[in-house]
């Protein structure tokens, strides 16, 4: 059985490249702003230097492990606080 792969004009090309980078930037703000939000509901307070920091974040990873503490958390410092077993 063969697959069908969708191709529109722009696929292969800059503009390709663009959506997919644009795509990927809406991803990483979207999971700083998740964060902040969790941070917020639990009444955590956010300091600038801490919402910049999480705000300013290019890696979804690291932003998904911060996403998962922010969820435990005491004070919002706390999220990048390397654990003793990683």
């Amino acid at each position: 059985m063969s697959t069908y792969t969708l191709r529109f004009p722009g696929s292969g090309t800059i503009i390709e490249e663009a959506i997919l980078k644009g795509r990927e930037e809406g991803r990483r703000k979207v999971r700083a702003e998740d964060i902040l939000r969790v941070l917020r509901v639990r009444g955590v307070e956010v300091s600038d230097a801490v919402r910049e920091r999480v705000s300013s974040c290019g890696d979804l990873e690291v932003l998904g492990t911060w996403l998962d503490r922010a969820v435990t958390v005491g004070s919002a410092g706390e999220l990048f606080v390397e654990s003793a077993g990683a």
